[in-house]
């Protein structure tokens, strides 16, 4: 604090001010009376560096899809060599280059490869960003841990995007991502199962609305495909239809369903490679649906409905 003299208190006349740089206020050291209050931004200087609310601050934003969350100073890329000039500088920047390398712990060398494969994998299976982050949240906490021995870097990564998908609610099959990670579906299973327990992970079961709008999507079906599908569903809930079953089955079984009574013909065969699953499982659970529900009646019909219009087309 530092004091002045140059003006006086209105209140009791006082000249003993005081200014508190702080608060930026001129202060009546008499009365208390602050007589000056200045608007000073002491905080740190944001700005922005994405789109929305949040903002960092001294660099790009951290992500944890980077092994050091993007902390971590590079000596330079094999590009920046011809920008040196003479020899002993490039020997030299080979030399701190591979310093750099051998300095580096088995887990920052284990995250550099995982996150790269995760995300490849996230790419090709098209997920947003913020499942992305969470996939690294996981597998950070699995490599802490220790629990990666043992297994493949990629079984683990597979496992943990996975897991994001089910956390948020995504719908990815354990078959699709096989797919892009080319590790086998038993194997991913394996190890989600293995990772929930040990880092006691609360995961809700899947849910097969969840794949009704991106099936359909690319079945190109109505909306109102969608909507008797998602109907039918709810009463297989009911009946308790879905429990013990593959949500990814059920889902494309209520999907055929509903083409059917909508007649949009779909063959068992398209909607079972949308779904990655074979045609003898869309084909018993069609039946149960059709059985269960009491819907045989009312497909028959739709089918004579749709064989009389076909009929009157052709005269």
């Amino acid at each position: 604090m530092s004091a002045t003299r140059l003006k006086r208190c209105p209140e009791c006349g006082s000249v003993n001010l005081v200014y508190d740089e702080q608060k930026g206020e001129l202060i009546c050291s008499a009365c208390g009376l602050i007589i000056e209050e200045k608007m000073i931004d002491m905080g740190q200087e944001w700005r922005q560096f994405e789109e929305g609310e949040k903002k960092g601050r001294g660099g790009a934003p951290l992500s944890m899809q980077k092994f050091d969350q993007g902390l971590t100073t590079n000596v330079g890329e094999v590009s920046d060599i011809y920008q040196l000039g003479s020899e002993k500088r490039i020997r030299k920047f080979f030399r701190l280059k591979k310093w750099q390398e051998r300095v580096s712990t088995s887990i920052e060398r284990n995250l550099r490869l995982a996150m790269a494969e995760l995300r490849r994998v996230a790419s090709f299976l098209n997920l947003p960003n913020f499942v992305k982050e969470e996939a690294s949240r996981v597998y950070n906490l699995v490599l802490q841990r220790g629990l990666v021995r043992g297994r493949s870097m990629e079984s683990v990564v597979s496992a943990c995007i996975y897991a994001a998908c089910r956390s948020y609610n995504i719908p990815r099959t354990l078959d699709e991502i096989s797919a892009a990670s080319e590790v086998e579906r038993k194997e991913i299973g394996r190890t989600y199962r293995f990772i929930t327990r040990k880092l006691t992970l609360k995961i809700t079961p899947s849910n097969p609305k969840d794949y009704i709008s991106r099936f359909a999507s690319i079945l190109n079906l109505s909306p109102k495909t969608q909507g008797d599908a998602l109907r039918i569903l709810k009463k297989a809930e009911t009946s308790e239809l879905t429990s013990g079953r593959g949500p990814a089955g059920i889902a494309a079984a209520a999907l055929y369903v509903a083409a059917l009574l909508n007649d949009e013909k779909k063959t068992q065969r398209e909607v079972a490679d949308v779904a990655g699953i074979t045609e003898v499982t869309i084909r018993n659970r069609y039946k149960e649906l059709l059985e269960k529900l009491g819907m045989e009646e009312r497909l028959k019909i739709k089918e004579a409905e749709s064989r009389e219009k076909k009929k009157k087309a052709k005269k």
